[in-house]
């Protein structure tokens, strides 16, 4: 039998430790064959013998409202609530059995408390479907069990963001302890507090059975009308482009059968990727080998909380009268080429890779060191660049919906986020604030993030002095931002001014030459966002990059962290009313400077040809000017803030410009104040 605490040893000396016949394995390698031991913290799966082999469970309709593809928590969770809103023409297809992907060998934990105050309510909403709603609904235990959680913190600041998240617990009424070392030695005698600063405990943190789960949100889906189909995978996606040109689903292909839908769902884990590219959509996730070992038995663990730390990377989930060791490691296996094969299987596990965990939850739990390895658990789970999940209708495709990519969250969130995607595909928006995870903002640039992740504290950051004289200098003088980010999109074409009345809060048709400040609303009255809209004159433009138009035309200058969002707003209020226009995107080619202050007015004037008094350069309005030498397009749109655009280059100013332009890429340089 192999022990934690020799596992350490040996890997540290490169010899990998012998395990038991469970674990003899080697290394980065899979079998495409169902597994024949049961090393997840369940006693039952969804496998049947039988196979995807014997055909579908049951014959396919010609036609749905919506088809879910994935039988694992996020579709079952999507199916379910799209039934429970009343949508009865629902279709699941799984292409070998539920649960067969990932979430077979998941570990289920379910951690109520997060940062976000979206994603509580999100892991609130799991929590009762899985441990009240379903049983009341179906009259079956769904194996929801509550044991407690412990987050650990060793060190202050980890302490500090504890405390903070309890107070955030009391907000939704989940009741949280901040306990001091000794008192988590009472809740959990087994473990070394030595070196804690404090603990967060949550007595109604549990732990989920996955395939409890999913047989009784199926159940439940069905005895509401919807159709749950087993071993039938997806061959391909119809798209059709309408008479605008707009490209929509059109239908599922299968070897059984077509089923004609206006609407699919991507559930489908780590083959949401190859799934997407059926239909042209790209899917930015990847596929990682993620496990966990379950140990022999332990002695006094039973009841124990389930225990997270975070600085450790490690997790321990009570598993009967064992632990299941795991966590998310700095060096993870990628899996490049995802089988269409693989149901029900695991990965053999990499101790190389794997180890980092062990100190860290031996010296948690010290008995671990002594404690025998009963299996390993090592299988896929997707992944995404900002480590959030993907989800909202696709922008290539319209009708193409995104659950997927959840980062080993998947169980916890499924009940919350499978709600709001159901609420999505039926009344075109999620009820909650989705920003985050909606596919339409997702961004490559982490440049922010990750400066800013280099400096995060609950007291003053060390960079505190420089934003306060930063500050001071706009407050009494002028300064220089760079707000190239922005999106700036241009609007024209025949029904531009219908287009405009319908998008826009404020009314944009001003005579031309004229800039207003305005928001655009949703469905329900909610804002969407704020922008600048500038009302063009008509003919050739004076600009390379500003659109010719015969009739109305407009500039969008908008945020640039919500500019692919607007784009996609806007672009889809187009499509749904019919408008005849165009959106031209420019975000890229175009640079943005703002300058503010009290000084940047006389400052700016030393490089514009133009007045800039008030009488002759009034407030919400633009004109063509010269800065510099060269021609540019000035917004007034604040007190003394300018918008100037020229060769693409745009910049809000009030300040001192030397040499603007650089004439080869187009972009602001040498500017200061």
């Amino acid at each position: 039998m192999a022990f934690l605490g020799s596992a350490v040893r040996r890997v540290a000396s490169a010899v990998r430790p012998p395990l038991s016949p469970l674990c003899r394995t080697s290394a980065r390698s899979y079998s495409s064959e169902h597994t024949k031991e049961k090393s997840v913290p369940y006693e039952k799966t969804l496998k049947q013998d039988a196979g995807a082999a014997s055909g579908p469970t049951k014959p396919l309709p010609r036609s749905a409202d919506v088809v879910v593809i994935g039988g694992g928590s996020l579709g079952c969770q999507t199916v379910y609530h799209l039934a429970k809103m009343g949508m009865t023409n629902v279709v699941l297809l799984e292409r070998d059995r539920l649960t067969a992907g990932t979430t077979w060998h998941t570990a289920g934990l379910l951690w109520q408390l997060r940062p976000s105050d979206v994603e509580v309510e999100l892991l609130g909403h799991t929590r009762n479907v899985v441990s009240r709603d379903l049983e009341e609904e179906t009259g079956l235990h769904t194996g929801w069990i509550q044991n407690g959680g412990l987050f650990i913190a060793s060190n202050k600041q980890r302490l500090d963001e504890y405390k903070r998240l309890m107070s955030l617990g009391k907000v939704y009424g989940i009741e949280s302890h901040v306990l001091s070392p000794a008192e988590t030695k009472d809740v959990y005698p087994l473990m070394n507090v030595d070196d804690l600063y404090g603990t967060l405990y949550v007595p109604t943190d549990g732990t989920m059975d996955p395939a409890g789960t999913c047989t009784t949100l199926t159940r439940a889906a069905s005895a509401r009308g919807a159709t749950v189909i087993e071993n039938c995978p997806v061959t391909g996606i119809q798209v059709r482009a309408d008479d605008l040109g707009v490209k929509r689903v059109k239908a599922v292909e299968t070897a059984h059968g077509t089923i004609e839908t206006p609407c699919v769902v991507n559930c489908a884990g780590v083959w949401a990727t190859k799934l997407g590219k059926m239909a042209g959509v790209n899917v930015p996730l990847v596929a990682m080998h993620h496990a966990y070992v379950v140990t022999e038995r332990i002695e006094g663990i039973q009841n124990m909380p389930n225990v997270r730390d975070h600085d450790a990377s490690v997790y321990l989930r009570l598993q009967g009268d064992a632990l299941s060791v795991g966590g998310y490691e700095p060096n993870p296996i990628f899996w490049d080429d995802v089988s269409d094969k693989f149901a029900f299987s695991l990965f053999d596990l990499d101790w190389d890779v794997f180890m980092t965990h062990i100190e860290g939850a031996i010296n948690r739990v010290p008995v671990l060191e002594q404690t025998g390895i009963k299996s390993t658990v090592c299988g896929p789970e997707s992944f995404t660049a900002d480590h959030k999940p993907l989800m909202g209708e696709a922008p290539e495709v319209r009708g193409f919906f995104l659950g997927c990519g959840f980062n080993s969250a998947g169980m916890m969130l499924g009940g919350g986020c499978g709600r709001e995607l159901a609420h999505w595909v039926i009344h075109g928006r999620p009820e909650r604030d989705m920003y985050g995870y909606d596919i339409r903002y997702k961004n490559e640039n982490y440049k922010y993030n990750e400066l800013l992740g280099k400096e995060y504290t609950f007291d003053f950051p060390p960079h505190h002095d420089v934003i306060k004289a930063e500050c001071l200098s706009c407050r009494h003088g002028v300064a220089v931002f760079d707000m190239s980010y922005f999106g700036k999109f241009y609007l024209t074409g025949p029904d531009a001014k219908k287009a405009a009345d319908w998008l826009f809060t404020a009314d944009v048709n001003k005579k031309p030459g004229s800039t207003v400040y305005t928001c655009m609303l949703n469905k329900r009255g909610g804002a969407e966002a704020d922008l600048t809209v500038s009302r063009l004159e008509p003919g050739s433009s004076n600009l390379p990059l500003a659109p010719e138009s015969n009739g109305d035309a407009y500039y969008l200058a908008i945020g640039g962290g919500v500019a692919e969002h607007n784009w996609n707003h806007i672009r889809t209020v187009l499509q749904d009313q019919g408008f005849r226009c165009q959106l031209t995107d420019h975000s890229e080619d175009m640079g943005m400077i703002s300058i503010q202050g009290p000084k940047s007015r006389e400052v700016l004037q030393e490089v514009l040809d133009t007045d800039l008094s008030n009488e002759a350069f009034p407030f919400s309005s633009h004109k063509v000017v010269k800065a510099a030498g060269h021609q540019v397009s000035a917004d007034f749109i604040k007190s003394g803030e300018f918008t100037l655009e020229r060769m693409g280059v745009t910049y809000k100013a009030r300040a001192h410009l030397k040499s603007p332009f650089d004439p080869e890429n187009k972009r602001v340089k040498g500017i200061y104040a």
